[in-house]
């Protein structure tokens, strides 16, 4: 029996898992519910905002609700990538599963705001463990020649997940109460959890090297601190706030610290001596690069949909499918294109694809035709599906399989800070914008309003409501500032993507011939990652 583990063992390392094309299947599936949950409730926050129909959260409370999940979430994910090379990705995937199933239970029946803030946490716990497994799992199961085209396939899945959420999300809410956006998980969890008992390997790092305890905690007070500082500048709208300041800089420094004691311990939780390989450094820089500039952009237009343009949360979700059909087409086709053509030229053509469309957002106007967002929307998908892959497919072969955990898990934290910088940094460009553009604009409102409206389009739009007949001027209003400021955001974030067209174009590695794969001898780390 011994025998035949070890010729299987030898067989999934140079030819893949036998079973590997459904492995990413469920991998896909797994990833699902932790996707969809993040853009489903940016649709219910409205709902969840109503004291009769949902909890009567506050600002700041609905604020919390987004800002508790993805703190634990970023500052996680590299603690879970590194124990999940220690004691098993699929160890830590059950885990995840289970912690995500259970909290968004708890989320759905939430009787108070406080309640869905401490739930929300435990779901970015869960979320955290789920992530980096994932991509863990599928860099394990495929020979390196297969890897982009699923990483490929597993991008398209993401792009899709991430589409189909506001739709879902609006089809809840038209027929059920605010917690089914949660509930909703529910049976997503329950199957991915049967689907990986039965297909899943497990795999594990096979040396048996410490666990850097040290490490793993500066990495997770870095990130915390940092992401903490980060969302601050969403909450305030501004950068020039000691609780902005302090915790960015603190994070940044026990981050140096991290980086410094990873270079000086002999069996680190993550080797910094990686960052000397060109093409992962560059493609993680680029993963930063695209998230910054994109999701800021992207998220702010789900307000242009529904408050400016009028839309239903239904509708806005549908708006978002040209971005997810794009995924769906390029994303698993990518590998092919590099392939023929090198990551530097495909991965610098499509960051100038993407500073060219979110340059155009500059010129969209409040009644802009809706045809030219959808194609805008698809070329900005098509040019990212030619991008997000092929650069985490470079971080993955970058690194040995045996730490494809850690690896996971510093793509899926560069790509959340980048996003979660992106939404902050240009939401305060756009909020300072909007404000100018309101100046002087909201005559007849009451005076204790005045601030309310000059301080979100949403807040215009709840006191618009209240006015009656007069309010449609004060939208107006309101609307044309809100597309001033998404200008300004849109010029911003095409700067940043076009910075990272000049790291592609001059740092990242061009066409190389791939070597035949010739089998070897199994050697007695790859025994040892198939006795699990």
């Amino acid at each position: 029996m011994r025998i035949e583990t070890l010729l299987g063992d030898f067989v999934d390392a140079h030819t893949g898992h036998p079973r590997r094309w459904q492995i990413l299947g469920v991998m896909v599936f797994s990833l699902l519910a932790v996707v969809l949950d993040n853009t489903i409730l940016n649709v219910a926050i409205k709902t969840i905002a109503d004291p009769v129909q949902g909890l009567g959260a506050t600002q700041s409370e609905l604020e919390w609700a987004m800002n508790s999940y993805t703190l634990v979430f970023a500052g996680l994910l590299f603690t879970f990538g590194v124990l999940g090379d220690r004691y098993g990705r699929k160890k830590m995937l059950l885990i995840g599963m289970v912690i995500f199933g259970l909290s968004s239970l708890v989320s759905a029946y939430a009787q108070d705001p406080m309640q869905l803030i401490m739930a929300r946490a435990l779901m970015g716990l869960g979320g955290a463990a789920i992530m980096p497994a994932t991509l863990a799992i599928i860099s394990n199961v495929f020979p390196i020649h297969e890897r982009g085209k699923a990483i490929g396939i597993w991008a398209g899945g993401v792009g899709i997940a991430v589409a189909i959420g506001p739709i879902t999300g609006g089809l809840l809410l038209e027929h059920f109460w605010w917690g089914s956006v949660f509930l909703v998980n529910i049976p997503i969890v329950l199957l991915g959890l049967v689907l990986i008992a039965m297909l899943v390997p497990d795999s594990k790092d096979p040396g048996k090297t410490g666990l850097d305890p040290v490490g793993v905690l500066l990495s997770i007070v870095g990130l915390v601190a940092l992401v903490y500082g980060i969302v601050r500048i969403s909450d305030l709208g501004t950068f020039a706030d000691v609780s902005v300041v302090v915790p960015s800089l603190v994070g940044l420094a026990i981050l140096g610290v991290f980086f410094w004691y990873e270079r000086r311990i002999d069996h680190p939780a993550f080797d910094v001596r990686y960052f000397r390989n060109a093409s992962f450094s560059t493609a993680i820089a680029s993963v930063g690069l695209v998230f910054f500039a994109a999701m800021g952009v992207m998220f702010f237009m789900a307000f242009y949909w529904q408050i400016v343009r009028g839309y239903s949360p239904l509708q806005s979700g549908a708006l978002v499918l040209p971005f997810a059909v794009a995924q769906l087409i390029f994303a698993p086709r990518s590998a092919k294109v590099v392939e023929k053509y090198g990551a530097k030229a495909v991965g610098t053509v499509g960051m100038l694809v993407i500073t060219a469309c979110l340059a155009a957002y500059a010129f969209v106007g409040v009644d802009t035709p809706i045809w030219i967002l959808l194609v805008l929307t698809f070329i900005q998908g098509s040019a990212m599906a030619h991008i997000m892959p092929p650069a985490t497919t470079a971080i993955m072969n970058a690194l040995p399989r045996e730490k494809a955990g850690v690896g996971s898990s510093m793509s899926n934290v560069v790509r959340q800070v980048g996003g979660t910088l992106g939404i902050a940094i240009l939401g305060a460009v756009l909020s300072a914008a909007y404000r100018d553009g309101m100046e002087g604009k909201v005559t007849g409102v009451p005076e204790e309003l005045h601030h309310v409206v000059t301080e979100s389009i949403s807040g215009a739009a709840g006191v618009a409501e209240r006015l009656g007949d007069q309010g449609a001027g004060l939208m107006k209003a309101a609307g044309e500032a809100f597309v001033g400021g998404i200008h300004w955001a849109a010029l911003g974030s095409a700067l940043v993507a076009l910075v990272g067209a000049v790291l592609m174009a001059r740092w990242m590695p061009g066409k190389v011939s791939v070597p035949a794969v010739v089998p070897e001898k199994p050697t007695e780390a790859d025994r040892e990652a198939a006795i699990v």
